[in-house]
């Protein structure tokens, strides 16, 4: 799983290295524009990531500047812990695995306030707080919970018209994009067409290391596989034309040509690598084009009507626009229009609040998939940070369930509280950092500090204010010169 390359200060390995045009002693205009891309790549890859989450430093971690995408994913072991639903067990290497329990992290029973016209003023008043001070042009919250409901727009759409923000609005939800990806997968699993400890080389061939890196290793962020979105010449090409339309090949072929970070298993790194191969592997085994597998799959037996994957630039009306930093110079563009090919299965859809409040509980809860292959999608190894932990293509922070995404001009946050049968989603129209943080996850942490006081999420605030990139499991996603 975010993306602002811009402003944006990634953890210490993942966002650094996502953004900077040359490695050595750049002059203090290519300085800016490396650290923006760098940014950027971690909200591509989707802001998940908690600084330090997991996994040492790779010895050969991405240089500073590079768009990197790196949340705070850890994977589940090779075979299904026992425990699983939320005690812990041992992991492959005798850390703790945790299995999502949707209850508070520490173990203490947790609630969610009802919907009061006191909370939802104080609800109020810390959205509004949150844009201004994080200068965000417009955001769309959605809290579900079986007490009520709360679906509010704050700001605006458009800042030239001054087009209010609105609760019907298309969004693009960058690295949320790997839930589907990685549901996707499992769900070939549950047909019986490929194994997640199959290696990547028996569908796909050319991957270094192929023959050791199984597909469960992609999904849970621990293949090691350089992420193309901290290759140079990748940020380069990309920020010369946003609007370029990269292949999945010629992404991965980015991220190939570096050695690995690390051998199979052995760290986490949040690597966009990893969900563009898991792509090429679906498309391999399927027999279909990404978007069409996933809409025939997973959006359409979601009951997800507005979802969709783009094969292009093309913005399904009404939307936001979307503004970014990530500019060769830092200045702020509009990025509505940007061709999201570059982040493709890691980070390309776009959703509206309807479809993701429903998505959030259909992948916390597994609706798509059998029970046990849901169990193992929820059983991780300790991330290293406190309260949180990545599974397959999901994580969970004190006790919320899902996934952020970022991109040039758009974050996202999905999440589910099982126990509380609680959905949060967050959408806005910018990747722009405000003091060091995703500001995705300054507005999940004012609401959840209101309504579910026992389960503040803070997922990325670690990461986006430096850590390790193979620790950050999202959020610190260092994509490719843009967020998802």
């Amino acid at each position: 799983m975010t993306l602002d390359v811009t402003k944006k200060r990634g953890p210490r390995s993942a966002s650094r290295s996502a953004g900077s045009p040359s490695a050595a002693a750049p002059p203090a205009a290519a300085r800016r524009s490396a650290r923006r891309v760098t940014a950027a790549g971690l909200a591509l890859a989707g802001l998940l990531a908690a600084a330090g989450c997991s996994g040492s430093q790779p010895a050969d971690a991405p240089a500073a500047g590079a768009v990197t995408a790196v949340p705070v994913a850890v994977s589940p072991s090779p075979s299904l812990p026992p425990g699983v639903s939320g005690s812990l067990s041992p992991g492959p290497s005798g850390s703790p695995s945790v299995g999502f329990s949707g209850t508070p992290s520490a173990g203490a029973s947790g609630s969610v306030v009802p919907l009061t016209p006191d909370v939802v003023a104080r609800l109020d008043a810390a959205i509004e707080r949150v844009r201004t001070q994080a200068a965000v042009p417009g955001v769309i919250v959605g809290l579900t919970t079986p007490g009520g409901s709360y679906q509010k727009a704050f700001g605006v759409a458009d800042k030239v018209a001054g087009t209010p923000m609105s609760t019907g609005l298309n969004m693009r939800i960058g690295s949320e994009t790997k839930t589907f990806t990685v549901t996707g997968l499992l769900r070939l699993v549950d047909q019986g067409r490929l194994g997640l400890d199959d290696p990547v080389s028996k569908y796909v061939q050319d991957v270094p290391n192929g023959g050791n890196i199984t597909l469960r290793q992609l999904a849970d962020m621990r293949s090691g596989l350089f992420p193309y979105t901290a290759d140079q010449v990748f940020v380069q090409t990309f920020l010369a034309n946003p609007q370029q339309v990269f292949t999945p090949r010629q992404l991965l072929g980015y991220g190939f040509k570096h050695p690995a970070n690390f051998a199979p298993g052995a760290a986490f790194e949040y690597s966009n690598t990893n969900t563009v191969l898991l792509g090429v592997v679906i498309e391999k085994v399927s027999g279909q084009p990404l978007d069409v597998f996933l809409k025939q799959q997973v959006m359409d037996p979601a009951g997800l009507g507005r979802t969709v994957f783009p094969t292009d630039a093309a913005f399904p009306e009404p939307h936001a626009r979307g503004y970014t930093d990530q500019t060769p110079d830092g200045t702020v563009a509009d990025a509505t229009d940007w061709n999201p090919s570059w982040a493709w299965a890691a980070g390309a859809m776009i959703s509206d609040l309807p479809d993701l409040q429903t998505w959030a509980k259909v992948v916390a809860t597994g609706t798509l998939l059998k029970p046990a292959t849901q169990a193992q999608r929820l059983a991780a190894p300790s991330t290293g940070v406190p309260g949180t932990a990545y599974g397959l293509g999901i994580f969970e922070d004190h006790g919320w369930i899902g996934h952020n995404g970022s991109l040039p001009g758009y974050q996202s946050l999905v999440l589910y509280l099982p126990f509380a049968q609680a959905s949060l989603v967050v959408l806005l129209n910018t990747d722009i950092s405000s003091a060091g943080q995703a500001p995705s996850t300054l507005f999940g942490q004012a609401i959840t500090e209101i309504v579910s006081p026992q389960n503040v999420f803070t997922l990325s605030a670690e990461e986006d204010s430096g850590g390790s990139a193979s620790a950050s499991a999202s959020g610190s996603a260092s994509g490719a010169g843009s967020s998802a």
